[in-house]
């Protein structure tokens, strides 16, 4: 399972504006993800990293800029583990393990869980310009998962099932980062350690492997 995404490396050194900035993404999302970009205030987010009131401006251009960075500070963590996956020689096993593995490596990281429920708040009531600036940015990765599926069932190119395929498949995983605070009341030894989280992705990938399996033998069926 790759590193969980983070705001920034802590092991990279960060000046003075940089840690500025990561503060302010840092709270923003914290409390973005607890009121929604309406009710959340530019006052209460400086006075939670500890900054100016006019931080936000000098380093975001505004509220709105804000929010934009903070939304996109997973899609883009996630983004870059996606790098290769449309290679004609990976395996399907790897090729979903690296797909569900962005999304599964979430539920260990607080910051994590806490942006994909600020990114459901945002799927339920959409803010304006939202849709429209994540597919700018998740088109790319989006568009080589069904690729790569698309090429092990065994079709020259996506058509409607491979994208359902690929939708239902990162709904699993979405949801089982989504849902963290209910597994720990339902059920906390689907997720309490990082051992309970690889047996969710090793489940994950063989249940993959299986869809795709009975699609590309479906197929067979009809041609034959």
């Amino acid at each position: 399972m790759p590193p969980v995404p983070r705001l920034s490396d802590p092991a990279e050194p960060l000046d003075r504006g940089a840690r500025a900035r990561e503060r302010l993404l840092r709270e923003a999302a914290r409390i973005f993800a607890e009121k929604g970009f309406d009710k959340a205030s530019t006052r209460e987010i400086c006075q939670a990293a500890e900054l100016n009131i006019a931080a936000i401006n000098y380093h975001f251009g505004g509220k709105e800029g804000l929010y934009r960075e903070v939304l996109l500070v997973p899609v883009r963590e996630i983004s870059a583990q996606f790098a290769g996956l449309e290679a004609p020689d990976l395996p399907l096993k790897d090729a979903l393990r690296q797909l569900l593995a962005a999304f599964i490596g979430l539920v260990d990281d607080p910051d994590g869980a806490q942006m994909m429920k600020l990114h459901l708040r945002e799927m339920a009531d959409p803010s304006p310009g939202y849709v429209d600036t994540m597919i700018a940015h998740i088109r790319p990765q989006y568009e080589a998962m069904c690729s790569a599926i698309a090429r092990h069932i065994g079709l020259p190119e996506p058509d409607d099932t491979v994208h359902q395929v690929v939708s239902g498949l990162v709904a699993m995983a979405q949801d089982f980062c989504i849902s963290r605070d209910f597994y720990l009341a339902l059920r906390p030894s689907l997720i309490d350690s990082r051992e309970a989280l690889l047996r969710a992705l090793d489940r994950m990938v063989e249940w993959g492997c299986a869809i795709v399996a009975h699609e590309r033998h479906k197929r067979e069926v009809q041609g034959a």
